[in-house]
């Protein structure tokens, strides 16, 4: 996300907002800002592993919000400690511009707490999706994540196209 002025107020980590302010920021974000999503399949995060596929999407994202941005922004800021750079093969950002990394950066910045939103909010809907065709799974409350509820239906239903095969409690099962 490149950020307009005057910002959505009220920013934070995706984590720390209910629902509710994520989906009344979302619209904000997206209306007022240059912003882009990297998406990378459940399908494909199997063969390359999930490293490899964090790496692609901030990739993605960032060559988008490149072509998108009416200026191209003077540094990047990524969530976490480590950059693209080296570590996917079509990482371009310009030579001589910044990006940066900063640990837990979706609490401290701005721009990655946007971001951080945008992608929650798309994830959510996937998962809220998902569940209509697989109900037994009740994504559309645990958005994926491992609860007891999704545990015990995966044991007795087994995995879907949505699984990650190498996510480790799949994995076993197979």
């Amino acid at each position: 996300v490149v950020l307009c002025k005057p910002r959505p107020s009220g920013l934070d980590d995706s984590k720390k907002l209910s629902a509710k302010r994520r989906a009344s920021l979302e619209p904000q974000i997206q209306a007022r800002c240059a912003w882009a999503l990297g998406i990378v399949q459940a399908d494909e995060i199997d063969k390359i592993n999930i490293f490899a596929a964090t790496m692609k999407a901030m990739t993605l994202a960032t060559a988008q919000l490149l072509e998108l941005a009416a200026a191209a922004p003077q540094e990047v800021l990524i969530d976490g400690n480590m950059t693209p750079d080296g570590r996917h093969p079509d990482w371009r950002w310009p030579e001589g511009e910044v990006a940066r990394t900063i640990v837990k950066g979706d609490a401290k910045e701005p721009c990655i707490s946007a971001a951080s939103i945008l992608a929650k909010e798309y994830r959510d809907r996937i998962m809220v999706e998902a569940a209509r065709d697989h109900p037994q799974y009740g994504w559309e409350s645990n958005k994926g994540y491992g609860s007891k509820h999704h545990m015990a239906a995966l044991q007795h239903y087994g995995p879907t196209k949505h699984h990650r095969r190498s996510f480790a409690p799949v994995a076993q099962l197979l």
